[in-house]
């Protein structure tokens, strides 16, 4: 599908926003179980989308006679992804989640190929593999033989099967025919459907965390100020405009978009950590930005 300014910032959003929640979900490994934190984010998050579309919850709504669908929807965007994530942070890097998380484009040809019917297309391999190798320069630093000493750790292993759980999420997010339109032309009515059912999911991951026995929760204005930002940023406006940008863009088109959240990530560490950032930086968002243009082709 054609790229679009609107297109552009719809999908470029949700990755800075998702660069931050990386680098909070590592600053605040010390104060809450990864569980814990993700049932916590959403659970505020399903309060703030409550009154928004308060008809989704009474008897009737299509969110219970569709449950199926719903159901798998929280499991994989709200239960699973974001749980994996913060789960891998505590063995693994910001750097190392996110490069993981760069195979998405990757892992959303493959599975539009397998499951869905998508054809894959030789610009769509070209802005994947510029879009990579965009990531690649950043967290090498221009240097590439410092991939010969990257290895795996289990975090990064979660971040694998979190980010091919995520790809599967994207194309179901694409409309369906039976679907109820009251319940499309409403984007908090969709979110709070799937946050719905992905609270009742996080929670039931929280409950076995903390059977397992995980470390207190340190509550405080720091563990505050994150549940506020990851419950409106990352999770409220990050899905409303990956959601509306995967319908509009497609979910291949989305998935190189998803390759700006090293970039971003720079961004920050240079506003928040002093950390400036270099030559290869420039380098790197030049040559995921020409991934997206060449993706993007008709």
């Amino acid at each position: 599908m054609r790229l679009t300014p609107t297109n552009a910032i719809l999908l470029a959003t949700p990755p800075l926003l998702w660069a931050g929640n990386a680098v909070v979900g590592r600053l605040v490994v010390d104060l809450v179980p990864p569980m814990m934190l993700n049932f916590l984010r959403w659970a505020v998050a399903f309060v703030l989308l409550l009154p928004l579309a308060p008809w989704v919850l009474r008897p009737g709504s299509p969110i219970w006679s569709g449950w199926r669908h719903y159901a798998l929807l929280g499991l994989l965007g709200v239960g699973c992804y974001n749980s994996l994530q913060y789960l891998a942070l505590h063995t693994s890097t910001p750097m190392n989640v996110v490069l993981v998380a760069s195979t998405l484009p990757l892992w959303m040809l493959v599975l539009g190929r397998a499951f869905f019917g998508a054809t894959i297309n030789r610009a769509q391999l070209a802005g994947m593999g510029l879009s990579i190798a965009g990531v690649l320069v950043v967290l090498t630093g221009g240097e590439w033989r410092q991939l010969v000493h990257w290895r795996l750790v289990p975090g990064d292993v979660l971040m694998l099967i979190a980010t091919i759980l995520w790809a599967w999420y994207s194309w179901l997010l694409l409309p369906r025919p039976d679907d109820p339109p009251r319940l499309r032309a409403d984007w908090a009515a969709l979110l709070l459907a799937q946050v719905t059912y992905g609270v009742g999911w996080s929670g039931l991951f929280a409950a076995g965390e903390w059977a397992w026995g995980a470390a207190p929760v340190r509550w405080g204005w720091p563990l505050a100020a994150t549940l506020a930002f990851v419950a409106i940023g990352p999770a409220i406006v990050a899905y409303r405009c990956w959601g509306l940008g995967v319908q509009r863009g497609g979910p291949a088109l989305a998935g190189v978009f998803y390759n700006l959240a090293p970039v971003f990530a720079a961004i920050l560490s240079a506003l928040f950590l002093g950390e400036w950032p270099h030559p290869f930086h420039g380098a790197a968002f030049a040559l995921i930005a020409l991934g997206i243009w060449a993706s993007s082709r008709r």
